[in-house]
């Protein structure tokens, strides 16, 4: 294409094939597993679910993967990026790092429920 060429072709990003791809081929390696704490629990009776995910997924990906795996409409999505925790090892070596996570909160509707097992 050169520089002054008639050719208006809009071409997608990279970002978006990225989105489409994932979303639309892959939607299991979006939601890696739901969130099993206490207060994750405590959440669902309100109608939080908390998902593990991928640190590159976006809220509009999670939301439908959500959509087409559980069959619900997602009210809001939020993203939380956890700390790495250091950790005593107990050699010489002192301490050790655990590995950083992410998760998702997703918000439904009232009446609204995902069945996780």
């Amino acid at each position: 294409m050169g520089l002054f060429s008639d050719n208006k072709k809009k071409t997608a990003t990279k970002a978006t094939k990225k989105v489409v791809k994932k979303v639309s081929g892959r939607v299991d390696g979006v939601l890696k597993a739901p969130w099993m704490s206490e207060k994750a629990l405590i959440g669902t009776e309100r109608g939080v679910y908390v998902f593990a995910v991928p640190p590159e997924v976006t809220k509009t990906q999670v939301k439908a993967a959500v959509e087409t795996l559980y069959k619900v409409t997602p009210t809001k999505v939020a993203i939380v990026n956890l700390p790495g925790k250091k950790k005593a090892l107990r050699t010489r070596r002192g301490f050790g790092t655990r590995a950083r996570r992410h998760k998702a909160y997703v918000y439904l509707k009232k009446g609204d429920t995902i069945t996780l097992a």
